[in-house]
């Protein structure tokens, strides 16, 4: 695998009630004004292999260099996971990660039956 192999970035942004999901979604309408970034939806349930409601952040890869540092400061006390795409769903959800804020354990066994 080589760097110039990703092209796309994940952030999930972490939130528990009603007030966590105000305070992603002023955080998403706040990164999507400033960067290219596309926002997915907003869960109220747990979705894939993340443990709480969530919202998911996509950007190309010359963009990390200001998304995460703006999360970094900007997020509040939301947790948020970011990612690299890179083809391989296990890698990119277990030796890929990084966290802002607190780590979260993930359910990984939708990965382990794809490989």
């Amino acid at each position: 695998m080589n760097t110039a192999d990703i092209q796309f970035y994940h952030a999930h942004i972490y939130y528990d009630d009603e007030a966590g999901l105000a305070q992603a979604q002023q955080l998403a309408a706040q990164i999507e004004q400033q960067f290219e970034v596309k926002v997915g939806r907003f869960h109220q349930k747990k979705v894939g292999p993340h443990p709480k409601w969530s919202v998911q952040i996509s950007f190309a890869a010359p963009e990390f260099a200001q998304v995460i540092p703006w999360l970094m400061l900007n997020r509040g006390d939301l947790d948020v996971f970011y990612h690299p795409l890179t083809g391989d769903e296990l890698f990119d959800h277990t030796q890929g990660v990084a966290w802002l804020g607190n780590a979260h354990d993930l359910d990984i066994r939708q990965f382990l039956t794809k490989n």
